[in-house]
């Protein structure tokens, strides 16, 4: 059955509630509280300074969750572009008059909390594309000229958020958008194409990278040449890991953290600080219900009916596994270091912020699963 032929339902808001997806829900808030105590625990024992602020984040976030949850999908498709503009718009902001932390340019002081534009530009991304193929006929998709409209919305906020510098969310940006475009129906061989010619200017990328990129490449290729150097951070982390053994060490008592050798416990690297107090035992749960929430969401995208919640769905849960995959393999020394944060457990309000709304429209995705959508 086409878009435009679909069914519309009007639900009543207790109809709508009950719709929710309260599974997710809850594994949502299991990881949350996952990133709690472990932030209770990286102060050691004291809700200040980030437990308490995280509680309240989460508080407050996910309040906007339910809300947008509970908003007609067809208002989101609406503010689709419009949300891509105020996101593209606060990236400009960032490069004028941005806050500068650890030697970069990413945030916007807002007195009450450090926003960072481009964790919400992800989201954005991902509607706009959702929103332009929801309006593109099946046939035209694999289109060369169709394909222009697209890696415009990709890669012009790429290119602000690669002046910040920060090149690890630029490629979670690329990827992200190149997943919804594969969803999409665009020729497999466009990737391969993609993939191939990336490969083949990594010397011409190299010679615009910055030294500490440089830096971190070359220790993740060998962490030993600098461990108390460039190195630190992951040699640190291993260490860690491994010392948490199979059921770690107790809660409060991991000695990487506490005595301070494991730098930024409460953010990057706060999955080490759980392995080493939790042990396999405990990272395992953890992953094991990050990968139930990744489930979750792709069931969510393929029960919807048409392209635009599909898509949104879908690419929101693979944003979300992205930040997953990359801060599990950083901090175990499978990729190099970003700066990626683990989402619902590292400390940070956007962060948060970003993935509860994510949540949110994922969740409005399914809640209004079989409403008609317009097509432009």
């Amino acid at each position: 059955m086409s878009d435009n032929m679909l069914t519309f339902k009007d639900f009543s808001f207790g109809q709508k509630v009950a719709q929710l997806n309260w599974g997710l829900i809850f594994l949502i808030t299991l990881v949350s509280c996952v990133g709690f105590i472990s932030l209770y625990s990286a102060a050691g024992g004291n809700m200040s300074p980030w437990a308490s602020k995280q509680i309240t984040r989460f508080a407050f976030g996910i309040s906007v969750m339910f809300f947008i949850a509970l908003i007609d999908i067809k208002w989101w498709y609406a503010l689709a572009y419009p949300a891509f503009i105020i996101g593209f718009t606060l990236l400009f902001i960032v490069e004028i008059m941005g806050h500068v932390g650890m030697g970069a340019q990413r945030w916007i002081d807002l007195g009450f909390m450090k926003l960072q534009p481009s964790e919400l530009m992800k989201i954005a991304v991902i509607m706009a594309l959702a929103r332009f193929y929801h309006n593109t006929k099946i046939e035209d998709v694999r289109r060369f000229w169709m394909l222009i409209p697209p890696l415009g919305i990709i890669f012009a906020p790429v290119g602000l958020v690669l002046l910040q510098p920060d090149l690890g969310t630029s490629l979670m940006i690329i990827i992200a958008g190149g997943a919804i475009m594969f969803l999409a129906g665009v020729s497999i061989w466009l990737f391969v194409t993609a993939i191939a010619g990336s490969v083949a200017a990594i010397p011409i990328i190299w010679q615009f990278m910055h030294e500490y990129q440089k830096k971190r490449v070359m220790i993740f290729l060998n962490p030993e040449s600098d461990p108390l150097g460039s190195g630190y951070h992951i040699s640190q982390s291993k260490i860690a890991l491994g010392s948490g053994g199979m059921s770690g060490k107790g809660f409060m008592e991991g000695t990487q953290s506490h005595l301070n050798f494991l730098p930024e416990k409460q953010t990057d690297f706060i999955f080490t600080l759980w392995a080493e107090e939790w042990g396999f035992i405990g990272g395992i749960s953890l992953l094991f219900i990050l990968s139930l929430i990744f489930i979750y969401g792709i069931w969510i995208g393929n029960k919807c009916r048409h392209q635009f919640s599909k898509l949104l769905a879908l690419g929101l849960i693979i944003n979300f596994s992205l930040y997953v995959f990359i801060n599990i393999g950083m901090v175990m020394g499978l990729i190099p270091v970003v700066g990626a944060p683990l989402p619902l457990v590292s400390y940070g309000g956007t962060s948060m912020l970003a993935a509860l709304i994510g949540f949110g429209l994922a969740m409005s995705c399914y809640v209004h699963r079989d409403n008609k959508m317009p097509r432009l």
